[in-house]
């Protein structure tokens, strides 16, 4: 059986910080210290802007997202444009594809099956788009997904909204896609418990990517837990 440890961060985090914390985990597993690691975190205010670009999809100047403290990323991920912020549960999986199966579009609908999965646990008819990736409610996205991959080793993956702030969405044209809407969880239930999500989160990514799972605290990334780990070995 897989193993994936899974680190929960319980502070916004800027953009760069997450980036960072992705590469240690790719190190990790590409050291094969783990299967996967998977990051469950929330960003601060951030337009991302993928490999496929998307800056023609930004409607406000650098200038204007400065003033209202939102920070803009060019990023290796697929996709397009995008916004992260507060109420929107945004999932890294560092996985070691040569542990599952290599095929980046199977790991994809992967991805795109635990969050319809966790939506049907609040009794919301979610799914797919042909050629849009992502989940969807109706004519409305409610999960994006943009992954990147080196060495089968994937990096980037999810942005769920859970209640957000959709006055920042209308700062971009999301993903690109013009004909289509936002939605959030919180549309279809209220109250939200965000751990609650990340929760069944976890426990749907054990069930789909047929893997254990480990909590551990971000200090496992500096390598500070594992050596303690090993050292009891």
């Amino acid at each position: 059986m897989r193993t994936c440890y899974v680190i929960r961060l319980d502070r916004p985090l800027g953009y760069g910080e997450g980036i960072q914390m992705q590469q240690r985990a790719f190190e990790m597993v590409e050291e094969e210290k783990a299967d996967g690691i998977l990051l469950l975190l929330q960003h601060k205010p951030v337009v991302t802007v993928g490999r496929a670009g998307g800056m023609e999809n930004l409607h406000v100047s650098r200038e204007r997202l400065e003033r209202l403290g939102i920070e803009l990323h060019k990023t290796n991920r697929g996709g397009n444009i995008t916004y992260h912020g507060p109420g929107q549960l945004v999932a890294y999986p560092i996985f070691n594809l040569k542990r599952w199966e290599k095929d980046v579009h199977k790991f994809v609908g992967m991805l795109e099956e635990v969050i319809i999965r966790v939506l049907a646990d609040y009794g919301i008819c979610a799914g797919r788009k042909s050629k849009y990736p992502g989940v969807w409610t109706g004519n409305s996205k409610i999960a994006a997904i943009g992954v990147g991959l080196k060495h089968w080793i994937t990096m980037h993956g999810f942005a769920f909204n859970i209640s957000v702030d959709k006055i920042s969405f209308a700062l971009i044209t999301p993903c690109g896609i013009t004909e289509f809407g936002v939605a959030s969880l919180d549309d279809f239930v209220s109250p939200v418990d965000f751990e609650e999500v990340e929760n069944r989160i976890i426990g749907r990514f054990e069930e789909v990517f047929e893997m254990n799972t480990i909590n551990r605290e971000e200090g496992f990334l500096k390598g500070d837990c594992y050596s303690q780990q090993a050292g009891m070995a």
